[in-house]
């Protein structure tokens, strides 16, 4: 949906300031005259900053952490009408903002750095005490707010305020126990709020510094070569906080789900800190500690009472136990798991009683079985992938579970709980040593996606199955460059080679009874074989989700050439901020045909963003 903005009358400043330059407001001090505006705009290769003329805020933003001018676009929403109008004044670098009729210090000012704003707000007794809301685009922009949620939901200082493809604003106080507001919404509204609050009595003064920052892990060739611009932005942008939920999620304003919290964590133990006293694992374990408190999130049955989460997919209490795992592991939080051990034990052996038939491997209580699918979608298959028919033996989440149930013994050996693990270690073997004679296809030469209730393997060429499996180690490195070898011919036979826009999960058409929607939109099929859904959504669609495991697994088989071969286009598409944004009909870049065209609904999905985790400079040969 085109969305109009108000237009503002811009200062022509000439070019824009070189780097060791201030950069300049306009030149107009004091009121502006009767029905015109001030001429505010603040330009540097970091920032551009247009500032309302009646009211204390911003109406243009918008940010390049690179400070490479890449300032196009506007972040914000229309600024709603104010009663009271404020009289706005400038100077070079500074504009304040008055009640008309007030004298001494600024109800707001706005002080401008080359790669930062530095807010403050004055108590008086003629001021309205009112806070400084931030209105995002939330589809334009994805604005989310890093930190830790205090007992009101707000979020302590310090912050991050993050805009995917763009940059990011470290935000500090000088003020104690200054927390901002925090909302998101997609719903009836499409906005993210940040509100900062005004000085009060007791704090006379607060000033509020967004300082410019980058934030990734370093590297030699990382910091060198421009195809590592989106790397750069972007490392963060897997973090996502919606508001509501108090936890990380898809996106601020989207649902947090259960089986992507280990994405999350493999990410955080490699970002550097976020500020003082702020790390990302911070954000993990805030997360962790709302599953511990009880909360349910898409992916498990008490999810909204959600009838079509019919059973718990088999890859959520995987993905928490090895959060859980990777957390603990990266901060030796020992009180925290001494404290949640118990919470952690329970989801575990929700993973170990999956074991319906005690062969080792989980089995969802949906059969899988081709055509067991209602054609009214009523219920979600196994995991992840909750479009494709996905039941019983689960290729995906098994192989998860086997990293889990590794992480957990790990956990029980720290505590000197010796049964516990050997009891975890123990399943881990046991799932381990089925694994490949259960999936491996010998009609295609790959590992299957799922074994169904009726003895039947599944296989449509899935990528991410046979990525994760290397990836965790269920394969020897033989049986790894055996179906590798098979997958990589596939894709070639095939004609994909848009890596630019990803991976497809799967190389050819799912069948339409092996399909859980019928509807085009997400992939169903009228066509038997399923090729008239196929490109669309989760049937073959273009994503950066779930790539890693495929990049990685090259990586770890040692053929590195193939790895970048995908890597390196696809860190174009990152930099050119092709996995995310609106398309045409409602539909986003989170997922594509293969040539290009958008058939995603997120706008930004945060599970795009594992795949950066390959670029790192320690994994496989530094790129």
């Amino acid at each position: 949906m085109k969305r109009t903005r108000r237009e503002f009358v811009k200062l022509a400043v000439g070019a824009v300031a070189a780097a060791e330059q201030l950069p300049r407001l306009g030149a107009q001090t004091g009121g502006a005259a009767q029905g015109a505006e001030p001429k505010m705009e603040y330009r540097s290769r970091f920032l551009h900053v247009q500032m309302a003329a009646d009211q204390p805020n911003i109406a243009v933003l918008s940010v390049d952490s690179l400070g490479q001018n890449h300032l196009d676009g506007n972040v914000m929403l229309p600024l709603p009408p104010v009663g009271q109008t404020y009289r706005a004044s400038c100077t070079r670098s500074t504009v304040e903002y008055h009640l008309p009729g007030t004298t001494g210090d600024p109800t707001w000012s706005f002080n401008f750095t080359e790669s930062g704003i530095v807010i403050r707000t004055t108590y008086s007794a003629g001021n309205r005490h009112e806070p400084l809301v931030f209105s995002f685009d939330s589809i334009g922009s994805h604005a989310t707010l890093l930190g830790l949620f205090d007992d009101e939901g707000a979020i302590s200082l310090p912050a991050l305020l993050h805009f995917p493809v763009r940059g990011t604003f470290r935000i500090t106080t000088n003020a104690p126990n200054v927390s901002l507001g925090y909302d998101a919404s997609r719903r009836t509204e499409d906005f993210v709020r940040v509100s900062f609050p005004h000085a009060t009595r007791r704090q006379p003064q607060i000033e509020y510094r967004l300082e410019v920052t980058c934030i990734y892990p370093r590297g030699a060739n990382v910091d060198k070569y421009p195809r590592f611009d989106g790397y750069r932005r972007d490392f963060l942008s897997i973090l996502q906080l919606n508001p509501r939920r108090r936890a990380l999620a898809n996106n601020s304003a989207s649902d947090t789900c259960a089986d992507t919290i280990f994405e999350y964590a493999m990410m955080a133990i490699s970002m550097p800190p976020l500020a003082e006293g702020l790390c990302a694992l911070d954000l993990i374990r805030q997360t962790l500690d709302r599953f511990i408190g009880g909360m349910a999130a898409y992916g498990m049955k008490e999810y909204r009472n959600t009838p079509m989460l019919a059973c718990d997919f088999l890859d959520s209490y995987p993905s928490l136990v090895l959060a859980a795992a990777i957390y603990v592991q990266a901060s030796h939080d020992e009180v925290w798991i001494k404290r949640n051990y118990s919470v952690i034990q329970s989801w575990a052996y929700k993973m170990i009683v999956a074991d319906v038939d005690d062969d080792g491997l989980m089995e969802y209580p949906l059969s899988g079985n081709s055509g067991s699918w209602p054609e009214k979608y009523l219920v979600r298959p196994s995991n992840w992938w909750d479009t494709v028919g996905f039941g019983h033996k689960d290729a995906y989440a098994n192989a998860l579970a086997c990293k889990a149930f590794e992480g957990m013994a790990e956990l029980a050996a720290d505590l000197g709980i010796s049964a516990d693990a050997a009891l975890y270690k123990s399943r881990a073997e046991k799932l381990r040593a089925v694994y490949w004679s259960t999936f491996y296809n010998p009609e295609t030469g790959v590992l299957a996606g799922w074994k169904s209730a009726d003895g039947k393997l599944h296989d449509y060429y899935f990528l991410f199955v046979n990525g994760v499996a290397v990836t965790y180690g269920l394969v020897t490195p033989e049986q790894g460059n055996k179906i590798w070898s098979r997958l990589l011919a596939k894709m070639k036979e095939v004609g994909y080679n848009r890596f630019d826009l990803g991976l497809p999960g799967n190389l050819i058409p799912i069948r339409r009874e092996d399909y859980v929607i019928a509807e085009k939109r997400w992939g169903g099929s009228q066509k038997a074989d399923g090729s008239d859904g196929f490109q669309i959504y989760e049937n073959g669609g273009a994503s950066a989700c779930f790539a890693y495991f495929t990049i990685r697994a090259l990586q770890i088989l040692g053929r590195n050439e193939d790895a970048d071969a995908i890597l390196q286009p696809m860190l174009m598409g990152f930099k050119d901020g092709r996995f995310q944004g609106s398309g045409p009909n409602e539909t986003t870049y989170d997922w594509t045909a293969w040539d290009g065209s958008p058939h995603g609904y997120e706008g930004l999905l945060v599970d795009n963003y594992l795949t950066l985790l390959a670029a790192m400079p320690s994994h496989g040969k530094e790129q």
